[in-house]
């Protein structure tokens, strides 16, 4: 198989923006990880026009795909999650081409998936929860149980990723066999969601209840990192913590998570003057610790 392909990723191997050249092939995963292609070419670079640039392929009655991604779009992927797939491609792939070990590195810090990198994945995950959560909650009590039963599932999802990352794994696609062995009362909670002969209003009730809990009691790992970016000045506009490389990744999520924290009394609300009467900005601090 590499002996056919390598004049596709051979010329790219030679140019110096390239970090590295890995190939999965579908033998090694289920078909719907390789999006039903024989072969998959995964070709990083420094930098690119187009950070993720695909070509198919067609050789002996097979298919190929050629995946060019820019370093940035990567890191991006692993840190927030959004292509779940790329973590079963780095761990089952078979490296061809490995400038200064980049790839070598790669996948050493994946497995080994240091504290820092947790913390941040964490935050992120714990932002998403609380916003599905949220979200969920207004449209029960709207009276929108099938919107509701969308946002439990979503934020049920987020909590059994949580729950790995905490463990010290990364989530595979298979998250629910994952939080079975590590964590079995959320997917208890997600089996009586999805089984219970009750109604859906019913369900929706005690899960909202039994949810409530089992995130109050990750706040402090799930708040970790936001709480540790702004300790770092007096207090912060949400301007200026959406444009903080930090906070970056939380983006549509941070000001439902600020208001979160807010109710938990970990954040203070600090209103500045404007120059309209009886109008101020706001801005967010962190609660100082009683001694």
């Amino acid at each position: 198989m590499e002996d056919i392909l390598r004049p596709i990723y051979q010329e790219r191997a030679s140019q110096s923006n390239t970090l590295g050249v890995l190939m999965v092939e579908k033998k090694q995963l289920s078909a719907d990880l390789t999006d039903s292609f024989d072969v998959i070419l995964l070709i990083i670079v420094k930098e690119a026009e187009q950070p993720l640039f695909i070509k198919h392929y067609t050789f002996k009655e097979k298919k190929a795909a050629m995946h060019v991604i820019d370093e940035t779009l990567l890191k991006e992927w692993i840190l927030l999650g959004s292509n779940r797939k790329i973590f079963e491609w780095l761990f089952h792939s078979q490296i061809l081409f490995d400038r200064n070990d980049y790839l070598f590195n790669l996948k050493k810090e994946l497995r080994e998936f240091p504290f820092y990198g947790r913390k941040v994945k964490m935050g992120v995950e714990f932002a998403k929860l609380i916003r599905r959560f949220v979200n969920g909650k207004a449209m029960f009590e709207s009276g929108h149980y099938l919107d509701a039963y969308n946002h439990v599932v979503h934020s049920l999802h987020h909590l059994a990723r949580l729950a790995v990352i905490e463990s010290g794994l990364h989530p595979e696609l298979t998250v629910w066999n994952q939080v079975k062995q590590i964590e079995p009362e959320i997917y208890k909670l997600y089996e009586e969601l999805v089984k219970s002969e009750e109604t859906l209003e019913k369900r929706l009730e005690l899960l909202f209840l039994a949810s409530e809990f089992m995130i109050h009691s990750r706040t402090s790992i799930g708040a970790a990192h936001v709480l540790e970016v702004l300790e770092e000045r007096e207090y912060w506009s949400i301007n200026e913590m959406l444009n903080n490389k930090e906070l970056v990744p939380y983006s549509v999520d941070l000001s439902v998570l600020l208001e979160y924290l807010i109710d938990k009394q970990l954040l203070d609300v600090v209103e500045v003057n404007t120059k309209g009467q009886g109008i101020f900005h706001r801005y967010y601090k962190v609660r100082e610790k009683l001694s």
